[in-house]
């Protein structure tokens, strides 16, 4: 995959389920359609609600991966 620019970052480390969606959610409000986020995550669960997240509202989910402890996730804002 190219090298993604990232517009904005969000770290959640440490946050539990549901709070790393909800946080998202606040700071999409604020970000202009086609812009792209990346969101970090320590929470397992993050793997299953942050794709679910992109895709029921409707935002491009570019790449995700893993980098010790921490989950990471790209989106393209819808």
């Amino acid at each position: 995959m190219t090298e993604i620019s990232f517009d904005r970052l969000l770290d959640t480390s440490g946050l539990k389920c549901p709070l790393p969606v909800i946080r998202a959610r606040k700071l999409i409000k604020t970000m202009s359609p086609g812009t792209h986020l990346k969101i970090i995550c320590t929470d397992p669960l993050a793997d299953i609600d942050i794709p679910h997240m992109a895709a029921t509202d409707g935002h491009q989910l570019l790449d995700k991966g893993r980098d010790g402890d921490q989950r990471w996730y790209a989106l393209k804002i819808a």
